[in-house]
């Protein structure tokens, strides 16, 4: 959207994520303050342009050693799919505007996944399905205003299928 920018923060491993973003944020704010320029985190300011979000990229160390393959990942979806309405009760205020399955959103009544799917609520990126699950997925879902300490042991609860198999996890946000 016009006026609308982007930014990633991290890779970073366990709680960092929520300091790196939250760091990110008062930086951006104090940028801004010298220019005269408002920052706005919400999720969606027009109706008929697209919303801001702050996908969360993430993999555990399962997925970054790939020996469990896209079946890991398919077993992964299988618990956050029961768990989509607790995820979206805190992946920001106003979320809802964002999630309307247009402007590349997907719908936030309903969870889904897909390879290369930006409408879905989580996408797999191509370069993880080529190399057979090795590599990281990403939870669109998130609005741009979440409480990221939130969201990240959200995402770490629900995806580590196993204790053994966090060894850390790590994530960046990409906000825009």
């Amino acid at each position: 959207m016009p006026g609308q920018w982007e930014y990633q923060v991290g890779p970073v491993a366990g709680i960092s994520i929520g300091d790196q973003l939250w760091v990110s944020r008062y930086l951006l704010g104090r940028v801004a303050e010298d220019y005269n320029v408002d920052v706005s985190f919400a999720p969606k300011l027009f109706p008929e342009w697209n919303g801001s979000g702050c996908h969360t990229n993430f993999s555990t160390k399962t997925m970054r050693d790939g020996d469990k393959g896209m079946q890991y990942i398919h077993d992964m979806m299988a618990k956050f799919a029961p768990k989509h309405t607790l995820h979206i009760s805190v992946y920001g205020d106003d979320n809802q505007k964002r999630l309307t399955g247009h402007h590349e959103t997907s719908n936030c009544h309903t969870f889904s996944y897909g390879v290369a799917n930006r409408a879905a609520s989580v996408r797999i990126p191509t370069s993880t399905a080529n190399a057979k699950g090795k590599g990281y997925i990403e939870d669109r879902r998130p609005a741009s205003n979440i409480d990221p300490y939130v969201v990240g042991s959200l995402v770490a609860d629900t995806g580590i299928l196993k204790e053994s198999q966090f060894g850390p996890l790590l994530a960046h946000f990409q906000t825009w």
